[in-house]
């Protein structure tokens, strides 16, 4: 019963933020119901964060699509349990113009991903493998997207070829940011901003608009 009314609260939270329509609040429903009942079993997510799914995850990643409202192609990398993938994906079941695609190798969490997907009606593509093979099968796109996957200079290695011909890099990160800036510049010129997260308050999503290797410029 705790538990329940923790969850109850924490959606209250969550909604309250003003970044989930009410038009999209049944599928989500229908996700964190699914996500509650697969935990146990696949271990999706932290379990210390499962009473604030809510506000730890769906909003958390919710918050990024104002941050790119038109785009049409976004590709997430490592998507987990569908955070932030999934989640615009649901968001954006409106847009039949938009493409998003989830890339995971776990195959039990692409078998959770195809789950929600089928549940709640989203057209998500889900692609399970290693991300250095699959995203060269993607072509470009809008905007690459990870979470909780790897620090920066990793995240740049693996979306160079996405950053350098068009796409943006939108990376939700912790208080470590700067550090992981630190580390990258050292490899990477990049072109970058910062936004304060609005559900965490030491949380920032790194925003990358363009991105050159050192030394590119000569060869």
């Amino acid at each position: 019963m705790q538990s329940r009314i923790a969850l109850r609260d924490d959606r209250a939270a969550a909604l309250a933020l003003g970044l989930i329509p009410d038009t999209a609040l049944p599928a989500f429903d229908i996700y964190v119901d699914l996500l509650c009942r697969w935990q146990d079993v696949k271990n999706l997510v932290g379990p210390r964060t499962l009473h604030h799914v809510w506000t730890r995850h769906v909003a958390d990643s919710a918050q990024l699509l104002p941050l790119a409202p038109t785009a049409r192609k976004w590709i997430d990398i490592g998507t987990g349990a569908g955070f932030p993938g999934l989640v615009l994906a649901i968001l954006l079941r409106g847009r039949p113009d938009c493409e998003i695609h989830l890339v995971e190798s776990n195959s039990r969490k692409c078998a959770f991903l195809r789950a929600v997907s089928r549940e709640t009606g989203t057209h998500a593509q889900i692609h399970a493998g290693r991300i250095e093979d699959i995203l060269p099968r993607l072509g470009e796109a809008d905007v690459i997207t990870a979470r909780a996957l790897a620090p920066l200079t990793e995240l740049l290695a693996l979306g160079k070829d996405l950053l350098r011909t068009g796409a943006i890099g939108i990376f939700p990160k912790g208080q470590d940011l700067e550090a992981e800036l630190t580390v990258a510049a050292k490899s990477w010129n990049i072109d970058y901003h910062i936004v304060p997260s609005v559900t965490d308050p030491q949380g920032r999503i790194c925003i990358v608009r363009q991105l050159r290797e050192h030394g590119s410029d000569h060869g």
